[in-house]
């Protein structure tokens, strides 16, 4: 489904930075190839905030890539598998936004972190991507599995990043309160 920003509510989010989100929105920060994080609890729509800003890149006719962790990883096996990996990177790589939507929500194998980290590795300072994650980064560990591959992941995707806190109650939750109130 797509998402603008202009049917974003910031105020069910109301420590995120609105200005900060429009600003992302000229897209300047794909230009300059540099990455957003967008952090914060299940429900407190950061897939949205990322829907938005792809949306924003694709009218500035900015090419842009859209996938969850989960299904990256299990694509980048099976490309592995099928001795395509390489086309396949080389497709990821190609886009000047990926979007990586839902890190954490799913621990990933070793193997699966291991190729996330080569595809992250691969489009630093080449390409922007946009990760969102329900986990902060020093939970980070628990879905990568390595210390010292997620250090390495974190060191470069943070190197040139904004980082969005999205806390809050959960958007889906609030409007389900309010439904059975009404």
């Amino acid at each position: 489904m797509v998402k603008s920003l202009d049917s974003f509510d910031f105020a069910a989010i109301p420590k995120l930075n609105k200005m900060k989100v429009l600003e992302l929105a000229r897209c300047e920060w794909i230009e300059r190839r540099e990455n957003v994080i967008a952090l914060g609890p299940s429900g407190t729509r950061k897939t949205h905030v990322a829907l938005g800003l792809g949306l924003a890149a694709c009218q500035k006719g900015l090419s842009v890539g859209f996938t969850t962790a989960a299904a990256l990883v299990s694509e980048m096996m099976e490309a592995r598998d099928e001795r395509r990996l390489l086309r396949f990177q080389k497709q990821m790589a190609a886009y000047q936004l990926l979007i990586i939507d839902e890190l954490g929500f799913v621990p990933l194998s070793k193997t699966g972190a291991e190729l996330l980290f080569e595809l992250i590795s691969q489009r630093y300072e080449r390409g922007a991507t946009l990760i969102t994650s329900n986990l902060p980064f020093d939970e980070w560990t628990e879905t990568l599995g390595s210390e010292r591959l997620t250090g390495a992941l974190l060191d470069r995707i943070t190197h040139h990043v904004n980082i969005l806190e999205m806390n809050g109650e959960s958007y889906r939750l609030a409007q389900s309160r309010a439904r059975k109130a009404g």
